[in-house]
């Protein structure tokens, strides 16, 4: 039992179980989003707001592929609305944290002539004037 416990109480468990909690509320959240706004406004300006009334009967069974178009719109709004408003401000903001320090220089300029030398050379390769350490 000890064994089961430090696992559980281990830190990666606890923000597992935290990220998915908050996975499923966002979830909630996006879909409320698409179908309340984005799906109505769809219908605004297509004239059609739900297909899933559309279907075709082959020996009395119905295929309800209205169904599975609403469930592709859906994807597709979701994933959208998700990458948009969730994934490409996040990574503008990872890239506005994230700035490198300028590499360290690997060549200088010679004292006399004023050549691009590397950083180590003892005389210029141009001039070979004797350079400082």
């Amino acid at each position: 039992m000890r064994g089961f416990r430090a696992f559980l109480l281990r830190g990666n468990v606890v923000d597992l179980a935290v990220a998915v909690v908050i996975g499923v509320a966002f979830g909630a959240v996006v879909t409320a989003f698409v179908k309340d706004l984005v799906t109505p406004l769809i219908a605004a300006l297509g004239g059609k707001p739900d297909f899933s009334s559309l279907y075709f009967t082959i020996n009395n069974s119905r295929f309800l592929y209205g169904d599975f178009i609403d469930a592709v719109l859906a994807f597709v709004i979701i994933a959208a609305v998700i990458y948009f408003f969730v994934v490409v401000p996040y990574g503008a903001l990872l890239a506005r944290s994230r700035k490198e320090p300028p590499a360290d220089p690997t060549t200088k300029k010679c004292t006399e002539c004023l050549s691009e030398i590397p950083i180590g050379a003892r005389r210029c390769a141009f001039c070979t004037s004797p350079q400082p350490a």
